[in-house]
């Protein structure tokens, strides 16, 4: 078997199929002694060739990948595949028996009513257990210190939602984590389910309502007291699904609508507002000032996906595709269902993020993965994901409205950053960005270390790992004081 010869599949993005334990990884430069604890990062990487003869990135099964920094400025690298009920089938046959993204119609008869779920798209850490995410199954847990999938979890069967998101939020004061499920009762259903789940990983509130159309919820806004769910037109339907179409397609005819509730409410609680056709991938943070609620996130004016068609059979607009740091402003006071929206930067930018210790209140700075159209870098290499390949690693500041930037270099593309506090107790923006630097046409990984305050001096250090990393999706930072008192060893 082999695959197939396109560009998900080629090139920088071909399949490495690798897991490895590799010990004290060459450092380049210095790295901050503060710089202890570990970073988790995930993405999907197949195993085996697509049972449908091409597939789209999304749709790989999840390699979880770990750096960890030891006290003594040692960096250790471990990866493993999770071993979800997709890939252990496909291993014991030899072969794909899942068929296309979010498509059961179109999977081997065999592995009819299994889940579906790959586990490729978020990480993160909580009640000492490592939990690997996908969007459209429950999450797998891992044991943190040997990658060893633990199994899917389903809070002992609390969890009534068939799927939960890849992107939990957190408040670091009550070390709650905040989750919903989409499609909750099924693909292509309008159903979302809203968990919270308390520091021991318990389910302690549960709400449910209906979307005013069926699409990708990808993540979501949390606040000291409200929860926001914003409903962008990446739509679905099951229809398309039997007739053997992509799962979503880009609807320009609707609205985006934003569904805001009381943090521990119910759907009776539920109140929508609803905006112009636009769309928003991911969110930096929200957080409220009495009725008055802000969520910084990155807006796109069209579909910034090529492989979802446009419902209507548009061509894709790659201009339109490109997101921007934007503001979504939600007053409950207000008398009609409108909010606005402000655009604070006309930089390319995605995978927004903030310091993890400031979800659900206010933050000052924002660090994203960003696009400078005025640098070299090879467009060659830009294929599917036309709008993910970037070239600069940028802080934006929300209070100045402006932004400071590194280019990584040519040939090279910048993955999800992540904000390192230098100690438990230091103030916002004291500490490090890393992130991973996918070499073209290089055998070998870079993971950069910067100071958050001084971006534009590149580097401090860049941590190498010796083997080529296929594209990732996200990643976080557990640091030394979080780290599980029992992990399992092996």
């Amino acid at each position: 078997m082999r695959f197939p010869d396109s560009p998900v599949f080629t090139g920088y993005q071909a399949p490495s199929r690798v897991e490895s334990d590799i010990g004290d990884l060459e450092v380049l430069g210095t790295l901050p002694p503060e710089l202890r604890g570990t970073f988790y990062r995930v993405g999907p990487d197949p195993q085996f060739p697509p049972k449908q003869g091409n597939d789209i990135f999304f749709n790989g099964d999840g390699l979880v990948h770990m750096l960890r920094f030891a006290d003594d400025g040692r960096v250790d690298y471990r990866s493993r595949y999770v071993r979800t009920d997709k890939f252990v089938a496909e291993r014991r046959a030899g072969r794909a028996l899942f068929g296309a993204y979010r498509n059961p119609y179109t999977d081997d008869d065999s592995v009819k009513g299994m889940v579906r779920g790959t586990a490729n798209t978020g990480v993160c850490l909580h009640a000492d257990k490592l939990w690997a995410l996908k969007e459209d199954s429950p999450p797998v847990l891992m044991d943190p210190e040997s990658l060893q999938t633990l199994g899917y979890h389903t809070f002992d069967g609390a969890l009534k939602s068939k799927t939960f998101t890849a992107h939990p939020h957190f408040d670091s004061e009550t070390g709650e984590m905040f989750a919903i499920g989409f499609a909750a009762k099924g693909e292509a259903t309008p159903d979302i389910a809203y968990y919270v789940i308390d520091k021991d990983g318990r389910i302690t509130h549960e709400a449910w309502i209906k979307a005013p159309y069926s699409g990708m919820v990808h993540d979501f806004a949390v606040t000291k007291d409200y929860v926001v769910f914003p409903i962008v037109p990446i739509t679905s339907n099951e229809a398309w699904l039997r007739q053997g179409r992509p799962h979503y397609h880009w609807d320009p005819r609707v609205p985006v609508y934003m569904g805001v509730m009381p943090r521990y409410g119910r759907a009776e609680d539920l109140r929508w507002f609803k905006g112009h056709n636009r769309y928003s991938t991911h969110i930096f943070n929200g957080w409220n000032e009495g009725r008055r609620i802000f969520v910084d996130t990155a807006v796109a004016k069209g579909n910034p996906f090529p492989f979802f068609p446009d419902i209507t059979g548009a061509p894709f607009d790659l201009g339109a595709s490109a997101p921007h740091v934007s503001r979504w402003i939600i007053d409950l006071d207000r008398t009609d269902d409108g909010f606005d929206e402000e655009c604070y930067d006309h930089e390319v930018c995605e995978f927004p993020r903030v310091d993890d210790r400031l979800q659900t209140r206010r933050h000052r700075y924002g660090y994203i993965s960003s696009l400078d159209v005025f640098k070299p870098w090879t467009r060659s290499v830009a294929t599917e994901r036309p709008m993910m390949m970037f070239n600069s690693m940028s802080r934006f500041d929300f209070e100045e409205k402006k932004h400071e930037r590194w280019f990584i270099g040519e040939a090279s593309t910048l993955e999800e950053v992540q904000f390192v506090p230098r100690s438990r107790d230091a103030p916002e923006g004291d500490g490090f960005l890393i992130a991973l630097l996918l070499r073209h046409g290089q055998p070998h990984t870079d993971l950069a270390v910067l100071d958050a305050m001084n971006v534009t001096a590149g580097p401090l250090a860049l941590v190498r790992i010796p083997v080529r990393l296929r594209p990732g999706l996200h990643g976080t930072w557990v640091p030394h004081w979080k780290r599980p008192a029992n992990p399992l060893r092996r």
